[in-house]
Formats: structure tokens, C-alpha cells, sequence
């Protein structure tokens, strides 16, 4: 694909570019790897058609950046628009941030989350955030590298599975 104003080349074989229509097979395989990475290699529910809804349909509100070296998606960067009450402006979510083991070191991860810092910065948005696993060491050095700050004193809190149901049952 021929670089746009929302891609930049990398190197003579690889671009990080907006994600378009087609590459979700290409996130979908990244997304599975991550998910064998982290150990739920069965936890992955999402299909080629609920990310072409969620990505790229008429009211989506979710974004990919992607890698593509040699035609292949090798890395991903899946975001959300956040927003913060403290500072009255959005912020980005990134929930997903992976690069195949075998494209690691060429600076693909560094680039995706430049390439979120950079909407950031443009649009106005006060923050880039996102969760990381507390064994995940190798990624945990990669984000303080950059100047990433933990936020020890937040825990994230999730509702799911029959606990949401129960919850959501409590509106009715």
C-alpha cells in the first residue's frame, strides 16, 4: 500500500498506516497471538466480521493502526477514545498493542504508540493509556523506556459474565 498522510514508512519493506477495510484477517491473527501470548489462547471470541463492524462499520468506535511489512500485518495498535471529567478532554485507550515475536526489535512498537501519541497531540487529547500484565516484564521495561508512569494506586475493576448480567438486571 502507498503511504498516505495517516502512514509513515519505516523501512524499504514496512509502513504503519491507519488500518482499512480487508486487514482484518491480518488484526485477527495478531489479535489471536496476543492473546496465546498472554496465556488465554481460547479467550479470543472476535471474528473477521465483528472487527469489519467494530473498525470500519457505520457507527464504529474503535481504531487500528497497523505494521504491514512485505504485504503482512506483523503489528497492531487497537484503540478507543477515552474521556476525563478532571481534564475535559478525550484521552486514547490502547487495548491492544502487539508485534510478532519475530518482527520485535525493528522499533514497530515504539512506532505504533508514537503514532498514538501524535493523534494526541494533534487532536488535543490529554492522554494515552492502557493496561499491562503484572508478569509481563519485557513490556513492562519497553513502557518505562518511553517514559510511561504506573498508576499503582488505580485497579482496574471488570464486570462480566453473569456478574454483569446480574448487575444489568438491577436496572429493570
Amino acid at each position: 500500500m502507498a503511504p498516505t498522510a495517516a502512514s509513515r514508512t519505516l523501512s524499504a519493506d514496512a509502513l504503519l498506516r491507519e488500518a482499512g477495510p480487508g486487514d482484518e484477517p491480518g488484526i485477527l491473527a495478531c489479535i489471536r497471538a496476543l492473546a496465546e501470548y498472554e496465556r488465554e489462547p481460547d479467550a479470543v471470541e472476535n471474528t473477521v466480521d465483528m472487527l469489519a463492524e467494530t473498525l470500519f462499520g457505520d457507527d464504529s468506535h474503535a481504531f487500528a493502526h497497523v505494521i504491514e511489512r512485505e504485504g503482512r500485518i506483523v503489528g497492531i495498535a487497537l484503540w478507543f477514545l477515552t474521556y476525563s471529567t478532571w481534564t475535559g478532554r478525550h484521552g486514547i485507550w490502547l487495548e491492544d498493542l502487539f508485534v510478532y515475536e519475530t518482527e520485535r526489535g525493528r522499533g514497530y512498537g515504539k512506532a505504533l504508540i508514537a503514532a498514538l501519541a501524535a493523534v494526541c497531540a494533534d487532536r488535543g487529547y490529554s492522554r494515552l493509556e492502557w493496561t499491562v500484565l503484572d508478569w509481563n516484564e519485557p513490556s513492562i521495561a519497553f513502557y518505562r523506556a518511553l517514559g510511561a508512569e504506573p498508576m499503582d494506586e488505580w485497579t482496574t475493576q471488570r464486570l462480566s459474565g453473569g456478574a454483569l448480567k446480574k448487575v444489568a438486571a438491577l436496572a429493570s
